[in-house]
């Protein structure tokens, strides 16, 4: 599968997913929460008494901001500079740790944007939280100064944000929902 046939059907799943109906009863203790649908009630399993209070250490940690980027131009031996770059605007514009943060760039891949090959980026962040109209056009202008270089007009990239539950990133052998 192409880069960006993944970064597609990654995209077309996580909307899915956010808009299945799907809701986490925030009242409960965060070791008793468990996806309801929004016409269901909570169905813990579990012994309210045993777990009041109980919260596994990632669930109040923000979260994990990331970006995936694909392009077809070689950014040789800077590469690394621009997703070091990308991080620290990421962090500067959710007001999230850097060490939280994660950059991947595909360069030199196949894509093409309005039927032409000429130098183009798609891209996708995800983030618990910290995705809002501000901070995003922020970022893009970041990212698009970062690759007008290389030849990338500011109107052939493409970057698409996403707001992910708690419950839909995994870290550390768990989620961020516990």
């Amino acid at each position: 599968m192409k880069a960006w046939q993944y970064l597609i059907l990654s995209a077309i799943s996580l909307v899915s997913t956010v808009t299945s109906g799907f809701i986490v009863d925030q009242s409960l203790p965060v070791a008793d929460r468990r996806l309801t649908t929004m016409s269901s009630g909570p169905s813990t399993g579990m012994n309210d008494a045993n777990h009041a209070g109980a919260e596994h250490p990632f669930c109040s940690l923000p979260g994990d901001p990331s970006l995936i980027l694909t392009t077809n131009v070689d950014l040789g031996d800077k590469k690394m500079d621009i997703m070091k770059s990308i991080s620290k605007a990421m962090s500067a514009h959710t007001g999230k740790p850097e060490s939280y943060i994660a950059v991947s760039i595909v360069d030199k891949a196949a894509v093409i944007f309005g039927g032409s090959d000429e130098p183009t980026a798609l891209a996708c962040m995800y983030s618990i939280g910290a995705i809002a109209m501000e901070s995003n056009g922020k970022i893009t202008s970041d990212v698009t100064d970062l690759l007008e270089p290389f030849g990338v007009k500011e109107d052939r990239i493409y970057i698409n944000f996403f707001d992910v539950p708690r419950a839909n990133v995994g870290w550390s052998r768990r989620t961020f929902a516990g």
